[in-house]
């Protein structure tokens, strides 16, 4: 009788799951800062869906993160990108100080533009994901050299970060049909 129930229980946990696949969708693609997120993808044009699969593969949402090579904050931002960033005007350094990078909407906003840039130079989703992690210069001389992105990443590092952003990102849009900030 109660391997029955256990049977039963389990069923019936596995129909409810299987009936609302938003809600595991978002308790394993989670979200903070929604409207810091939204406002900033808004900004620099990028998607916030993208910038939460960023996100999630960067820092696990993990706001006071820090890399061993310095990156910093929810996005993993190394604080010389920041300061680029600002000397190239994408960011407003009087509304957020680049040394600031573990307050989380300063990092979210230094992270979207940062995207946002390297989307106005690169092509598709998975060439700035690319280059997010190992750098435009590198994904540029990737392409420079008649490869394509992710086929011909040379970093295996880079090559899984990018599958795990796709992931994520996918995971993202399943999740959030109606954005981050929509029911």
């Amino acid at each position: 009788m109660v391997p029955i129930v256990l049977l039963a229980v389990t069923l019936v946990i596995v129909a409810t799951v299987a009936a609302t696949p938003t809600s595991l969708g978002r308790y394993l693609h989670p979200v903070s800062h929604a409207e810091a997120i939204e406002e900033a993808s808004e900004r620099h044009g990028v998607d916030p869906l993208l910038v939460c699969a960023v996100i999630q593969c960067e820092s696990g949402w993990d706001e006071g993160a820090v890399s061993s090579a310095g990156a910093v904050g929810l996005m993993q931002l190394m604080p010389q990108t920041a300061e680029t960033l600002t000397a190239l005007g994408f960011v407003d350094d009087e509304r957020w100080d680049p040394g600031e990078l573990t307050d989380p909407e300063t990092n979210i906003e230094y992270g979207c533009a940062y995207l946002g840039y390297l989307f106005a130079h690169l092509s598709s989703v998975d060439e700035v994901v690319a280059a997010y992690n190992a750098g435009m210069g590198t994904v540029q001389g990737w392409l420079a050299e008649g490869g394509s992105i992710p086929e011909d990443i040379e970093y295996a590092e880079t090559r899984a970060y990018v599958e795990r952003v796709r992931e994520a990102y996918e995971g993202y849009r399943q999740s959030y049909p109606n954005g981050i900030t929509g029911a």
